[in-house]
């Protein structure tokens, strides 16, 4: 992932410092210090990959000579604390190689300092770290004096002005996320942490081992010095401005605790003292709020712009999905489907479903698909219906990889998301009213990110289709925006696995996709595909084995190696090109110079592209076979049946294709997967990794990391899902007047009037810190109550139809999930008995009794909720006593809205009574005049409801136009001037004049269709 970093400071003689010593060391070369007498010599010193001076017009062309310019420089100054050379130092994204990396430096050097008549020495270190992963930087010395002909001429003060550091900041960002763009690479930097005057906390230098030896026996260390004055420097930033450290935190999550913001302020303060003042500092802070206890008792804290940005989230998604302007007349969608059908495409009922629900008209539209459940098939019927409706369709995703899948898997044009803001900033391709815009992977998508996307969508008029799965792979940055849209709007699901050829594996991966890790892998321990080693190393090579055996019985089927990190993955591609090798397959190994050092290939190598290059049409994670290498060139055969071509000097982004990490694999499917399990795995990563199969997977371990198949099963569910600052809200009226926030829909009211600061217990910086964030849901999700064992008997569903009370009994601890599954199952069960024309069994009656009352007493109101779930969609009932009761639930969550919330039931019955008028209009003629006055029954049922409901008829006051087709103007009711009573007797008086105003539209609208 790019970072940001840029940071300036000044060589002086002041700290004992030489420019020509520094000259040496930037460089890697051996340079002779005139002034001192010393020659110093650092050309042992690796890493170096590019070293230039710089000069801007009329300079000296002899200070192309390093040497001879630095000491120039040195004679120029003859104070002994004079300011020798300005240095700055920026990371270069390791998502670039080499050659890309250094013209990316030398043209901002160019721009930014030659240009501006200063001598640049600029320097390009391209590091591998400890993890095996590159650490690109530059070291830019700059000369301070102004350049003439004849040499230096006066120091310029202008560029010591702070100004010119933060245009420098923002400017190098810019011109990062610019390129980056360009190449199409889904990365970006972000210097928005920055205040206005550019402050921002520095990254600390990594202590080695023998800088910490150092340290130990009371030896000097230049790095550990500058370690602790970047820490210091650090804490004295935050001080000064303690959101700095609240935008830093927030960064990767939304929400934190007291120990989250101790291991921060640790890491960026130096001492006891100044840790103590900074932790004080940010507590005290206006932008800091305090959100309440989590499940595991501990206090909650998110910034206040979080809070702000999930707000434009929440109110842009409001507003999209009131539209209603993009909708896709039933004719082409007809045709869409004659069309896939003729290609042989059958769409399941879940697949039909969900492809009306993303052609309607409103403008947001969330689809929750299982792995392997055909999303991508489902959007490319409804691109042609979309085109065929005369809007232009566009896709999106947060990697290359995945906009590719997209791509490939629907021929929606798709492009990552980091490419489409970049136009957008540049004003280009923006999104119009007759835009479509699809978003794959949704789940991977943060917060941030989220809101910029929607809002622009909002702004232009466009509709949003969101698709994706939140179980999966969690968003990288702060929040959970996908997840907390489908339950605030809804969605449709798509349940039914099609990738799994074998009925028990589609049953296995929907257990992953609702959290039964558990049970997934005992079905496949007991298929035989879940294999334990004594060690790590041997499971290794027992997968190694069964990869290649498997590879060499079956040549032709696809397979891919998974594990969780990069480390394991280059074991494993080790491994496996050591077996082909063994087998003959690889004969000529060509030594290739790559961004990850110098590999070796041969034809038949598997390959894998790491970075996004339009002009070969390759992705970050592309896959393909080598067919050809030279010396100079490679020929390669892609996945997808193309093939491609270029030299070694071109393009430099490879690395083996036998293994991938998981979060590399999500989208991808294949014959049969391979996967190592480590300790780093979760629920989330296990079902990516299990689930990218068609016909079967072997899963590997080692004892050494799991001492059995429980803590195997144990580790791989552990759940780490990213949470909101909204989902920390239990009452949401007294969360947004708490933050000075209106209601849903308002936007942001008045400042917060009021902060108090945390009073959690202090910790010392040493003191062991370990949590998990929290992980809550919807209204339901997650509770645990017991059961009281006494208490007044509910209501449940009898087998006559009628209401029977549920006598109380006493229960266990339960949860919601498991409840409204045992519910499911007592229901369906009775259902199934009527079917049958048969009386319900008595212990039928009682399991049902037993539900009932457990379900009472998680939520007051909750089985009535259930049960008005099931009424409006009996396939919820099978689909929850099958264990999926993640849809019942938030059926069940929006029963409970529209039970307490008027205006939520004005609107259900808004629909309702459009739907059945529009049923009646179309009932025109003598022969059916029967089903007519079925339909007009009904009507007049619910306007009778009008009055027993005042409430709902008071907010259905403000609906007449959608109603009636015209203002309501309502008759002067006595005591409508008056509070209390008064204002009670209204509303029941206008529900019951909206009542019988509806009533006598049916006869107005009857007699009007008797004289058609």
């Amino acid at each position: 992932m790019a970072i940001y970093h840029f940071s300036a400071k000044v060589i002086s003689r002041a700290a004992g410092s030489s420019a020509v010593a520094a000259a040496a060391y930037r460089s890697a070369s051996r340079l002779h210090d005139a002034r001192i007498e010393r020659t110093h010599d650092f050309s042992n010193k690796a890493g170096v990959v590019h070293s230039e001076v710089m000069l801007p017009d009329g300079a000296p062309e002899a200070w192309r000579n390093r040497e001879r310019l630095w000491n120039d420089v040195e004679a120029a100054e003859v104070r002994k604390d004079a300011q020798l050379a300005r240095e700055v130092e920026f990371a270069i994204p390791r998502e670039l190689n080499q050659a890309d990396g250094i013209a990316l430096a030398r043209d901002f050097v160019q721009r930014e300092f030659v240009d501006r008549g200063m001598v640049a020495d600029l320097n390009v270190h391209w590091d591998i770290g400890a993890d095996g992963e590159p650490k690109p930087h530059a070291h830019v010395m700059l000369g301070m004096r102004e350049v003439t002909e004849d040499g230096f001429g006066p120091k310029v003060r202008d560029w010591n002005r702070t100004e010119l550091l933060t245009h420098w900041r923002e400017a190098w960002a810019e011109h990062v996320n610019q390129r980056l763009a360009e190449l199409d690479i889904d990365a970006r930097i972000d210097h928005r942490s920055l205040d206005a005057q550019g402050i921002e906390l520095e990254p600390q230098h990594k202590i080695g081992p023998a800088a910490a030896r150092m340290a130990e026996q009371g030896l000097a260390s230049e790095r550990l010095q500058e370690h602790h004055a970047i820490a210091r420097a650090n804490g004295e930033k935050i001080l000064a401005k303690p959101q700095i450290a609240l935008e830093a935190i927030t960064h990767q999550q939304s929400t934190f605790t007291t120990r989250d913001l101790a291991m921060f302020v640790h890491r960026h303060s130096e001492g006891k003292d100044q840790f103590d003042a900074v932790m004080a500092a940010v507590r005290a802070s206006p932008e800091l709020v305090k959100l309440g206890q989590d499940r595991r008792g501990e206090d909650r804290f998110t910034s206040r712009a979080m809070i702000e940005t999930e707000q434009r989230l929440e109110n842009a998604t409001i507003r999209l999905e009131a539209r209603r302007h993009h909708g896709v007349a039933e004719r082409h969608l007809d045709r869409a489907l004659a069309h896939a059908e003729g290609r042989g495409m059958i769409l399941s009922a879940e697949q039909r479903g969900a492809l009306e629900h993303v052609t309607e008209g409103r403008g947001l539209g969330n689809v929750i698909g299982y792995a392997g459940t055909g999303k991508s098939a489902m959007l490319g019927v409804a691109r042609e219906a979309w085109e065929a409706a005369g809007y232009e369709v566009r896709g999106a995703a947060l990697s290359g990889i995945a906009a590719e899948n997209l791509e490939g898997g629907s021929a929606i044009t798709s492009r990552t998301i980091a490419s489409l803001e970049h136009q957008w900033a540049l004003d280009r391709e923006r999104l119009t009213d007759k835009t479509v815009l699809v978003i794959d992977e949704a789940g991977m998508i943060g917060t941030r990110q989220m809101e910029r996307v929607l809002s622009e969508a909002d702004r232009c008029g466009a509709k949003v289709v969101l698709v994706g799965d939140p179980q999966q792979l969690q968003a990288i940055e702060a929040g959970a925006a996908f997840r907390s849209i489908a339950e605030r709007h809804g969605s449709v699901e798509i349940t039914q696995v099609r990738r799994q050829q074998e009925e028990w594996q589609r049953d296995a991966t929907r257990q992953l996709a609702t959290g039964r890790t558990a049970e997934a892998l005992e079905a496949y321990r007991e298929a035989g595909m879940v294999t334990e080693s004594l060690t790590r190393e041997a499971a290794r090579e027992e997968l190694i084995g069964r990869w290649d055996a498997e590879r060499a019985a079956d040549p032709h089927a696809s397979r891919m190696i998974l594990s969780h990190t990069n480390q394991e993955c280059d074991e494993l591609n080790a491994l496996a090109r050591d077996r082909m090798k063994a087998r003959g397959m690889l004969v000529t190994d060509i030594a290739v110079k790559t961004t990850r050092g110098e590999l070796l290939f041969a034809a038949q190598d598997r390959i894998m592209f790491l970075r996004n290059e339009r002009s070969l049409g390759v992705k970050n994670g592309t896959l393909g076979s080598i067919e050809a290498i030279t010396a100079a060139r490679m020929d390669v055969r892609l996945d997808d049946g193309r093939t491609v071509a270029f030299d070694h000097k071109d393009y430099t982004d490879l690395n083996y294709g036998y293994a991938a990490t998981i979060h590399k694999s999500q989208g991808v499917t294949v014959d049969r997967t391979h996967v190592l399990a480590t300790p780093g795995l979760d629920r989330h990563g296990a079902y990516v990794a299990l689930s990218r199969h068609r016909t079967g997977l072997d899963l590997h371990y080692g004892k050494d990391d799991f001492a059995d198949r429980d803590k195997l099963a144990q580790v791989l569910a552990r759940d780490r899902s990213k949470d909101m600052a909204s989902d920390h809200d239990r009452h949401h009226e007294r969360f947004a007047a708490a933050r000075g926030i209106g209601r849903v829909g308002e936007g942001l009211g008045a400042p917060v009037a009021e902060h108090r600061p945390a009073h959690a217990p202090e910790l010392t910086p040493h003191q062991p810190i370990h949590t998990e964030p929290a992980k809550p849901r919807g209204r339901f999700e997650g509770l645990r109550l017991r059961v009281p064992s006494f208490g007044a008997p509910v209501q449940s569903r009898s087998t006559s139809g009628r209401d029977t009370p549920v006598p109380a009994v006493p229960q266990p601890q339960v949860d919601l999930g498991q409840t409204v599954q045992r519910y499911a199952r007592a229901v369906a069960d009775i259902d199934r008995m009527t079917a049958q024309n048969l009386p319900a069994l008595e212990y039928q009656k009682k399991t049902q009794v037993r539900a009932a009352q457990a379900l009472e007493a998680i939520a007051p109101g909750a089985l009535r909720d259930l049960d008005n779930a099931f009424a409006r969609e009996p396939a919820l009932v099978s689909e929850a006593a099958n264990g999926r009761t993640a849809t019942a639930i938030r059926a069940m969550q929006l029963e409970m809205e529209v039970r307490t919330n008027p205006e939520l039931r004005a609107d259900r019955f808004v629909q309702g009574w459009q739907q059945l008028r529009a049923q009646r209009d179309a009932l025109r003629g003598w022969d059916k005049e029967d089903v007519r006055t079925q339909v007009e029954a009904r009507m007049k049922d619910m306007a009778k409801g009008v009055e027993k409901d005042p409430a709902m008829g008071a907010a259905l006051a403000s609906r007449s136009n959608q109603l009636l087709g015209k203002r309501w103007s309502p008759e002067w009711v006595p005591g409508s001037r008056n509070g209390g009573m008064g204002r009670d007797l209204t509303d029941i008086a206008r529900a019951k004049e909206i009542g019988r105003e509806l009533t006598r539209s049916i006869d107005r609208g009857r007699n009007l269709g008797m004289e058609r």
